[in-house]
């Protein structure tokens, strides 16, 4: 039977620096809780001080209690709805995104031919595109999964082709001496120096899906945060309206990190050169 003895000046250096890791961590939050925590300041004394209407602005506390008591009614079934078109949507956008970098990177006929479209796809306002899908679709989930894979597949491309163009020559060369094909060196060299900047535009897009999904829910739904906001807006339900905005808020933020965990686990090198 076989041990693994660890010995103590590892255990001495390992400690110290995962702590120095933690406090680090801390301290990068700190500014930013600490804006957040101004800004509540402030919005209470708006809300509670100065006498403005609870429907133009709502106290954080009744925001709260109005999350609370319409969650089990109307927030939940909704979030649920929205969190689906946000996720699949996303997924979506990655996979096309891919695709279409891998295409434009391994032909540059397809490129100078594409790439121009996918500027100009971009220019088209989605606010235009979401109504003619819901007309198209119905109120089904497939307009919201275009809108969002239209809003989060640009900035995937953009970095993906950018990470697989910016492969250091030198090992382009040594895998033509080693009598690389396209392949090989599209899988061993390009696409794993590319994996940063797929993240990086992945990171971009999380942060634009839960507005995608909204867009669509706007155009035509019966169903999710964008209806809910949809129909308390006419009966000045505020309170309700920014309890769907936190809601989202908060998907764009954990769809955010969950990228952040996922590039940490696929290319830690990444991190570590960034250190």
């Amino acid at each position: 039977m076989s041990t693994t003895v660890t010995r103590p000046e590892e255990s001495a250096v390992t400690a110290p620096a995962k702590s120095g890791r933690t406090s680090a961590g801390i301290r990068r939050a700190l500014p930013a809780a600490g804006i957040l925590v101004v800004i509540a300041l402030i919005w209470e004394a708006v809300s509670h001080w100065f006498g403005v209407p609870d429907y133009v602005l709502p106290s954080l506390d009744s925001i709260w209690s109005t999350g609370i008591s319409d969650w089990s009614g109307t927030l939940a079934t909704a979030t649920w709805v929205t969190t689906e078109e946000v996720f699949l949507g996303f997924l979506l956008s990655i996979v096309i995104a891919l695709v279409i970098a891998f295409a434009l990177h391994s032909s540059r006929v397809v490129r100078n031919a594409v790439y121009p479209l996918l500027i100009g796809s971009q220019a088209v306002p989605i606010v235009v595109i979401a109504p003619v899908l819901a007309i198209i679709f119905g109120y089904t989930i497939t307009p919201k999964l275009i809108v969002v894979t239209l809003i989060c597949f640009f900035p995937i491309v953009v970095n993906t082709i950018d990470g697989l163009a910016s492969v250091d020559p030198e090992l382009l060369r040594v895998m033509r001496t080693l009598d690389g094909n396209r392949w090989a060196t599209l899988r061993r060299v390009e696409a794993p120096a590319a994996l940063p900047s797929m993240f990086s535009g992945m990171r971009i897009a999380a942060t634009y899906a839960p507005i995608g999904a909204v867009f669509g829910e706007y155009a035509g739904s019966q169903n999710g945060l964008g209806y809910v906001m949809i129909q308390a807006i006419p009966q000045l339900q505020t309170a309700l309206v920014f309890a769907a905005i936190f809601i989202l808020t908060a998907e764009a933020i954990l769809l955010f990190i969950a990228v952040s965990v996922l590039e940490r686990i696929i290319c830690p090198w990444a991190r570590e050169g960034k250190r």
